[in-house]
């Protein structure tokens, strides 16, 4: 598999009304990305609402989701846990499946320090063979990794990329200097990927290609191309979705929201988690509008 580039759908999981995954379209969500033209798909990440999947619903997200991209395209599979334990265990399993890569954020409870944090991932890298994202999201895990500790991480074998999360836009600038090559780098924000690319990410780990896959697949190839006048414009058409998702603390509501008025429904989030007032949906449809 070539080093993952682009953009890389971070995947929502479809569920019934009774709650239950919905493999049916799960499958067909899948196909539908890869014949979008994304550059990989990742499984079982916040946005799939993994924290509230059992294992065995994980392990049914993840098998179907290598069975239908068929090895075009890289699958990266969510195996974080709260414990060191239960992240290898997930990373373990999604080897065994066949996953291309894991993304792995950090224990999103016990507020980890640095040295805490380094020994986790060591050796979590230690009990698999497969690329590593680790997964860089302070609002959700109330801890942010700075370069520094990036760039430790860095020299160990199969930690190969970040996703940074942290809605700085002079971060990517920052890991590049700390790591040079040795760490691929994604923007894990909707709201700030055209800075991020133009400053070297190697892609962008998104959201918003659950709904608009072929518009983020175009900024990023605009980008990448150099044509910075075309992609700025793209850019702030699709800002004001990229600020709803990752500044209104709705991010999987809204996405979800926005696949069923887009005419792909996907069901609705599990509870807590409620569809969002209507004065917001009629936000996020003039959003949508202006990327048709």
């Amino acid at each position: 598999m070539e080093k993952f580039r682009g953009v890389q759908a971070v995947m929502l999981t479809p569920f019934k009304d009774d709650e239950s995954v919905d493999e049916a379209a799960l499958r067909e969500h899948t196909r539908w990305l890869v014949e979008q033209g994304v550059h990989g798909v990742i499984c079982n990440g916040s946005t799939g609402e993994a924290a509230s999947l059992c294992d065995e619903e994980r392990q049914l997200v993840l098998e179907a989701v290598i069975e239908e991209t068929k090895g075009r395209i890289p699958v990266l599979a969510g195996t974080g846990a709260n414990s060191t334990a239960h992240t290898i265990k997930y990373s373990q399993a999604a080897e065994r499946a066949g996953a291309d890569g894991l993304m792995i954020v950090h224990p999103y409870y016990c507020l980890p320090n640095e040295r805490e944090l380094y020994a986790h991932y060591v050796a979590v890298a230690d009990a698999v063979g497969i690329p590593i994202m680790i997964y860089n999201n302070p609002y959700t895990t109330g801890v942010d990794m700075k370069p520094p500790l990036l760039a430790r991480l860095s020299e160990i074998d199969n930690i190969l990329y970040v996703k940074d999360a942290s809605a700085d836009s002079k971060r990517v600038g920052e890991i590049k200097l700390a790591c040079g090559d040795r760490l691929g780098i994604f923007q894990g924000c909707d709201n700030i990927p055209w800075e991020s690319l133009l400053l070297g990410a190697d892609g962008w780990v998104s959201g918003a290609s659950n709904i608009v896959p072929r518009r983020c697949v175009e900024l990023y190839d605009l980008c990448v191309k150099g044509e910075i006048a075309t992609a700025r414009a793209l850019y702030y058409r699709f800002l004001p979705l990229g600020h709803m998702l990752d500044s209104e603390g709705l991010f999987v509501q809204y996405l979800k929201a926005g696949s069923e008025m887009l005419g792909r429904p996907l069901g609705k989030a599990r509870l807590p988690m409620l569809v969002p007032p209507e004065e917001d949906l009629l936000r996020l449809h003039d959003a949508l509008g202006l990327l048709e």
